[in-house]
């Protein structure tokens, strides 16, 4: 009876596969289909590599190991392994922490399919001795994890929240040097989400509305100041908002010019000018992710996170007690 080697119905998620029959013999049928490669390996060595048709299996499809068994027309020993070479889908998801130490979780997905099976062989599955599907893609899932993690905490806390789109084009492009070491091409990566604790949250704030790091610094103490207000709502008003509002003092308005004397000839008369336009509405930015929201909004749409407002409208952080924009108590 013929020998046929084949991977039947191979699952969509599936990798690899291994013959199970490591006792080869000369004539025997080899069917490789679309997008699978057959490697055939001894001793943890690869010898030769069949492409997508039907082989049978002779000293001149074979010569590496055919040499290596010694010109001999017995059955030998060799392990086959089939390797898919469509793209796969893979979802992530981890902790880090930014370049100021920011503890951030984040998650997403990443597709990637095998470039050189002989490389992916030498370094995944002969490397790692994974000759399992389920083995080689937690493999590689876990060298995606370790690689995301390393290049995001070279990001500050903001890239993350306010040019994630950047982060990822980035982050891709180092990862695809990694993956290629091991045979493999990163076709793409999505970071889907990124969070981090209330504390970084409420610093994240300051830096979004202020853009002032100075004032991120002392956002300590304005913590302090809201607290304190807090306890005394009724001597806040004279005495604790006066200092917190010094984080976002505007600059001075110039001098207005001076109005001529009495006995100067008077001006001549300039035509009418056109009232200036107004300025546009200040563009309000989502706190927790970054990205601009429509005037008022109380959700983000892209993240779906609470806008907190005070009376007056303006945006204030979570747990604040009073407005640090006009001192309005928030309820």
């Amino acid at each position: 009876m013929v020998q046929v080697i084949e991977w039947v119905n191979p699952g969509e998620d599936e990798i690899i596969w291994r013959y199970p029959n490591e006792v080869i013999k000369w004539g025997a049928q080899l069917i490789v289909h679309e997008y699978e490669v057959a490697v055939f390996m001894r001793d943890g060595k690869i010898y030769d590599v069949l492409g997508p048709g039907r082989h049978t299996l002779t000293t001149q499809n074979l010569p590496l190991l055919y040499k290596l068994v010694g010109g001999s027309n017995s059955p030998f020993k060799a392990t086959v392994i089939f390797v898919s070479m469509k793209q796969f889908q893979g979802r992530y998801g981890g902790e880090t922490q930014t370049r100021e130490l920011a503890p951030v979780k984040y998650y997403g997905v990443y597709w990637f399919k095998v470039a050189d099976p002989v490389l992916f062989i030498t370094e995944v599955v002969g490397g790692q001795s994974l000759y399992d599907t389920q083995d080689v893609t937690k493999f590689i899932r876990a060298y995606f994890n370790e690689g995301m993690m390393k290049h995001l905490s070279a990001y500050s806390i903001v890239d993350l929240f306010q040019n994630l789109d950047m982060v990822s084009t980035q982050v891709k492009v180092k990862l695809m040097e990694d993956f290629r070491r091991l045979g493999l091409e990163l076709v793409d990566v999505k970071i889907e989400g990124v969070n981090t604790t209330d504390e970084w949250r409420q610093r994240l704030f300051w830096l979004m509305q202020t853009g002032n790091a100075q004032a991120v610094m002392q956002m300590d103490t304005v913590k302090q100041v809201a607290a304190e207000l807090g306890k005394s709502p009724g001597a806040g008003m004279g005495t604790g908002m006066v200092l917190v509002p010094q984080l976002f003092q505007q600059p001075a308005q110039p001098a207005q010019p001076a109005q001529p004397y009495a006995g100067a000839p008077p001006a001549p008369q300039q035509p009418p000018q056109a009232a200036p336009a107004q300025p546009a509405a200040q563009q309000e930015i989502c706190p927790y992710c970054g990205k601009p929201i429509p005037p008022g909004a109380r959700f983000c749409p892209y993240c779906g996170h609470e806008i907190k407002r005070c009376p007056n409208g303006h945006i204030v952080p979570e747990g604040a007690k009073f407005c640090p924009v006009c001192g309005a108590k928030i309820e």
